[in-house]
């Protein structure tokens, strides 16, 4: 009967991949909730999106609660 030895490397901490992917959906979320005019939705609905703002009028709320000025 022979035996193997495992080795067992154990590593501490997040993963840097990981941390830039919630870096990147959080500053998405904020241009998204924040910043967004219409231009998220102007590449498929052209000038029209700019007079909608369907994020704007989604996260409405959101923006009084976060303090971005909005009207």
């Amino acid at each position: 009967m022979s035996f193997s030895e495992q080795i067992v490397r154990a590593t501490q901490g997040v993963p840097k991949i990981a941390v830039g992917i919630l870096l990147g959906v959080l500053v998405f979320g904020i241009f998204m909730m924040g910043f967004d005019q219409g231009h998220i939705f102007s590449v498929a609905q052209g000038e029209q999106a700019y007079d909608n703002m369907w994020m704007h009028e989604f996260y409405h709320d959101m923006r009084h609660a976060a303090g971005f000025p909005c009207h």
